[in-house]
């Protein structure tokens, strides 16, 4: 019998197998790579070392209002760590700087000051300028153009106001986006839901483009780049973490190009052959990306990569916040699953409802496989209502896989399947 630790939450669940049944085990190799330098010497090193464009402090000289938009309470970014080294580079450059923290919520609920304080510190939340990001507050924003789409971008005013635009966040492999950072800041970080909603359209959602690991012809990548150059951003720090959220690389300088050279690091490490399996076991990585149902077709998209067709998806997530979205909830438990994906194909992409995108991705997949979530916090009849089997235990929804697949199923166990990317061979 092999135990395997499964994130869950802020630690993790067992997972007890037998050897007989295990295929695989599939991590990404960010597990086990050192940079031989500490977190705070890699994230001074790149802002130091800019790719494609000067110091930071050098562009900060003369400016006056400066916006640095960084990423809300789902999202694993080390701001305790990094906006210190950020704020301490821009006046080392211009001491009387006037810098706003702009949190990037796209459609998700407001941060609230305590998960600010646990994010930045109580430092940063009692001494800087901090606005939340509320993309339903239309005075909020500006147009700024058509986006390729023909979406309308529409901006945070704070962000068109200002002299020097400055995004940081984490680069990870993403399920529609293809990876996550750069331009993912401004779209849909600090648009209004309008804008949002219409760039994870079904018809955008549903182009083969629209994947992990795919950034080429992929229509919300080319949105999001192109509303990211619209509104001039002059400089980013992105990281890659490992899985206890340590930062293990950091990117700083163009918008553009040093993202790609933390899409070429990431994808380096992230990428595994996909190996096929009757059972397919992952998480969304523990807290913060497992906080609520909304987020988990993060990790159940790459057990799908892997889980043959008319297998088993076991997905662990903790759920503690909920189903994650009002109108993600109406949907996800408005009838069958053809139902859902016959309802939502009929709307058009200017009349998007917002969180329809993972009602949309969750029924691709549940039309091909059985997925049952290991949840202690989601109310398990809400979880049958979602068309997903509950559990309370990993070996409990093994034991429910078996049932289904036969005692001699093979298992495929991926433990964070949002830092995993599987490749067909």
């Amino acid at each position: 019998m092999k135990t395997i630790p499964i994130p869950y939450y802020t630690s993790s669940l067992d997972l007890h197998i037998g050897e007989e049944n295990l295929e695989a085990v599939i991590t990404a190799k960010t597990e086990e790579y050192d940079p031989g330098k500490s977190e705070v010497q890699l994230v001074e090193e790149a802002l130091a070392n800019p790719i494609g464009t000067p110091r930071l402090r050098e562009l900060a000289k003369g400016k006056k209002k400066v916006v640095l938009v960084t990423s809300d309470h789902t999202r694993a970014v080390p701001s305790k760590l990094t906006l210190p080294i950020l704020l301490k580079e821009i006046r080392q450059g211009n001491p009387d700087a006037d810098i706003t923290i702009l949190i990037a919520t796209g459609l998700h609920r407001p941060t609230t000051e305590t998960e600010q304080r646990r994010m930045f510190g109580d430092a940063i939340v009692d001494n800087e300028k901090i606005v939340v990001n509320k993309a339903f507050e239309q005075d909020d924003f500006d147009f700024v153009c058509p986006l390729p789409s023909g979406a309308e971008l529409w901006v945070n005013k704070l962000a068109l106001d200002c002299d020097l635009l400055i995004t940081e966040g984490f680069i990870e492999p993403h399920f529609f986006a293809g990876f996550s950072g750069g331009r993912k800041s401004i779209l849909p970080g600090i648009c209004n839901a309008a804008t949002v909603n219409e760039n994870h359209s079904y018809k955008a959602i549903s182009s083969p483009y629209s994947t992990t690991g795919v950034l080429e012809h992929n229509p919300i990548h080319e949105d999001m780049i192109y509303a990211a150059r619209k509104v001039n951003v002059q400089f980013i720090l992105n990281v890659a973490l490992n899985g206890e959220k340590k930062v293990v690389a950091a990117f700083a300088g163009d918008l553009e190009d040093a993202h790609a050279e933390g899409v070429k690091f990431v994808r380096e490490l992230a990428q595994c052959p996909s190996i096929t399996g009757d059972i397919v076991i992952t998480s969304n990585g523990g807290y913060p990306l497992d906080q609520n149902l909304y987020q988990s077709p993060k990790a159940v998209a790459t057990a799908e990569a892997c889980c043959k067709d008319g297998g088993v998806i076991i997905m662990c997530a903790s759920c503690f916040d909920g189903m994650g979205g009002t109108n993600f909830e109406k949907l996800i438990v408005k009838g069958t699953v053809d139902e859902i994906d016959e309802y939502l194909s009929k709307i058009p992409p200017k009349e998007t409802i917002a969180e329809q995108w993972c009602a949309q991705i969750y029924s691709r997949i549940l039309k091909k496989h059985k997925v049952i979530l290991v949840t202690t916090y989601l109310d398990h009849e809400l979880v049958r209502k979602a068309n997903l089997i509950p559990a309370s235990s990993p070996d409990e929804a093994l034991e429910m896989a078996y049932g289904m697949m036969g005692k001699d199923a093979r298992v495929v166990v991926i433990p964070d399947g949002v830092a995993v990317l599987a490749v067909k061979e």
